[in-house]
Parts: C-alpha cells; sequence; structure tokens
C-alpha cells in the first residue's frame, strides 16, 4: 500500500512511519509547515522539522515538507483569536486534526495518488460488527488521544492509519532505540505550538486582538485584585491571578467579558449538573442514553446521560446529565462521548460522537 507517512518530528512519529516501512508498505514522510511565524516548541518550529528530516533520512524514506500555512492560518489560529476576543477557550489541536491532517493532508495524499496518511497518535481503528470502522482508545490508557480524534466520520477512518495505536509509549521509545532513531528519548509536547514559552499567550493575541485589564471579585462582589487581560482568564484558572496568600484556595468560577469582571470562589462554585454541547460530530448516528464523557484530552471519562434537543430551529444540540456533579467546563472546550460496543476482536470503548460546550 502507497502510504503518506505524517512525521511531526518525535518519537512517535517516527516509529510509526517505521513500523509500516518494516511490514513492506511503500512509504513517503510528510511534515507538515503550518507556522510562519516566531515558535520555540511544538511541531511548528524549525528543529521539529528539522528532527523530522533527519528520522526520515534515518529511515531511508523519501521525506516532503507541504506548507499549509494559509490553512492553518485560517481554521486553527484565526479561530483561536476570536475565540478568546469572545471568552470561549478554544482546543487548537482539535481543529489542527480537524481541518489540517485529516482534511488538508488526506486531500493532498488523494491528489498525489497515495491510499492511506498515518499519524503518530495513540489511538486505535476498530471494526463493529456490522462492518463500520470506529476509533478505539489507544492501547497505552495513559498516552490515549482518542479525544483529540472525534471528528473523524468514517469516511475519513477508510483512509488513515495508526500504526502504534496498540503500543505502549515505552514500547514505541524501545523501537525507536532498536532502531538509533535521534527521536527515541525525545520529550513529549504538549504545548500549543503557535504561543512560545518566552512570550507566552498574552503577548501572542495583543499582536492580532485589543486586550482589556478587568476587575477580580468575590461571589459577595468585594474586589479582590485586577489581571491584566481579561481575554486570557479561563473558567477554573487559579494560577496567574496574582491574588493575596493566606486564603483558602480561589478558583475563576466565571468571565464576564462586557464588564471585564473575573469572579472567584472555592471548587464548590465550579460544580454543575449539566451542560450543553453544539457543533456536534458523530461517528455514525446521532446517540442518546447513557455513555462516558471525557472533557480533556488526559481527563479521565465519566458517565453521564446524553439528550439530544434543537436550538430554536436550528442545528441539534446535546443535553449533557451528569450522574454526580462534575466540575463545570469552559465554553469552547470539547467533550467527547464513549459507548463500549462490539467489535470484530471484542467489547471496546469507542468513540461514539463529540462537540463543544455551548
Amino acid at each position: 500500500m502507497r502510504v503518506l507517512a505524517a512525521l511531526s518530528g518525535g518519537v512517535d512519529s517516527s516509529v510509526a512511519a517505521a513500523l509500516l516501512h518494516e511490514d513492506g508498505h511503500e512509504v513517503v514522510a510528510v511534515t507538515m509547515k503550518l507556522w510562519g511565524g516566531e515558535s520555540d516548541t511544538g511541531c511548528c518550529s524549525v528543529s521539529e522539522v528539522e528532527d523530522a528530516r533527519r528520522a526520515a533520512a534515518q529511515l531511508n524514506l523519501d521525506h516532503h515538507v507541504f506548507n499549509f500555512g494559509e490553512e492553518f492560518e485560517k481554521h486553527v489560529v484565526a479561530p483561536y483569536v476570536s475565540d478568546h476576543a469572545a471568552g470561549r477557550t478554544p482546543n487548537p489541536c482539535v481543529e489542527c486534526n480537524r481541518h489540517l491532517k485529516f482534511d488538508v493532508l488526506l486531500r493532498r495524499a488523494e491528489l498525489l495518488g497515495y491510499e492511506a496518511v498515518a499519524t503518530g497518535h495513540h489511538a486505535r481503528i476498530v471494526t463493529l460488527l456490522d462492518g463500520s470502522r470506529r476509533i478505539a482508545r489507544g492501547a497505552d490508557t495513559a498516552k490515549d488521544q482518542s479525544y483529540v480524534l472525534y471528528t473523524l466520520t468514517a469516511k475519513e477512518l477508510d483512509s488513515v492509519m495508526f500504526p502504534i495505536g496498540e503500543m505502549t509509549k515505552e514500547q514505541v521509545r524501545s523501537h525507536a532505540e532498536a532502531l538509533h532513531l535521534r527521536t527515541a528519548a525525545k520529550p513529549d509536547s504538549q504545548d500549543v505550538c503557535f504561543i512560545t514559552r518566552a512570550s507566552g499567550r498574552a503577548a501572542f493575541l495583543e499582536q492580532r486582538i485589543e486586550l482589556h485589564p478587568g476587575r477580580i471579585q468575590d461571589q459577595d462582589g468585594a474586589t479582590l485584585g485586577t489581571v491584566s487581560a481579561v481575554e486570557v482568564v479561563t473558567l477554573g484558572q487559579r494560577r496567574g491571578l496574582h491574588l493575596a496568600g493566606g486564603a483558602a484556595a480561589r478558583y475563576v468560577v466565571d468571565v464576564d467579558l462586557p464588564t471585564a469582571t473575573v469572579t472567584v470562589g472555592g471548587p464548590e462554585g465550579l460544580l454543575c449538573d449539566e451542560l450543553e454541547l453544539e457543533n456536534l460530530v458523530w461517528a455514525a448516528d446521532a446517540v442518546e442514553g447513557v455513555m462516558n464523557l471525557q472533557c480533556s484530552a488526559h481527563g479521565a471519562s465519566l458517565p453521564a446521560t446524553v439528550t439530544l434537543e434543537s436550538i430554536g430551529k436550528g442545528p441539534a444540540m446535546v443535553r449533557v446529565q451528569w450522574h454526580e456533579p462534575h466540575r463545570r467546563i469552559a465554553t469552547g472546550q470539547s467533550v467527547v462521548m464513549y459507548a463500549d460496543l462490539e467489535t470484530s476482536t471484542g467489547l471496546e470503548e469507542v468513540v461514539v460522537g463529540g462537540g463543544l460546550v455551548r
């Protein structure tokens, strides 16, 4: 099979490409050049592209760089900025997968005559008893990345491969060491790739939108301090508020952008019984009932009852009712729904859909 292997410069994608090559596939490596601005971390930095090139050379694979900077700006960076300006908390990694890796790159691969695109995600593709394909959790549950892949539908899964999905991270590194890959001991990157460590999120946003100082108050309305930019404060935040010490832990329980007011309170102020999801993506048909929901890339999944509703005459919405009080999730964040379904290899926890907190 002719496979285009996406090399980010990390150990996971390097080993994914190596496994495909070892299995006899015709593999060509490609690195996506997404960000032309300043970057010192993640898959957008110059060093990552160089690491990908070296890994491809060690594996004796042809290596190409595709410049998708315009698409990245349109589908990831610009929405990231506008979400912050509107008081939402975006997840750019989900949007990069949705629009770049598994849309733009897939279409380019098809044009070039490749049968599949492979990535180094820790996730698996399983087959249900009816023959349909779904995303299941990776073998290494601590590194599972199915959460950030929920936007993939059956159409994309027909042309996608996750070669390391059955491996643990330790096994991936061991395989890289056996191949003497330079990426073998490279640490994982979990930062937003176009936000530099040196400057940070506020400095990045300040170049693109006007930021506004805000007032911090307690739940009784008493002023406790100020923030330099209310647009970068998010629900549940504790650090960076610079409140006087000595008091019990205080978290952001509300951000009111029009009045530039941040309200803080104890952890109990973050609890809720339900939430609403919009911009839904379903693996197949929309479903209701009891399932497990995951609210962050590395968080635990918890049971909830999912009910389909509508937004007036508009698109469908999901109402989530937690079985126990749950910490509130910031508007704009992704929530992914999982269900235990019978597959060709047994019962598996698979992605059935996901959406954004309304």
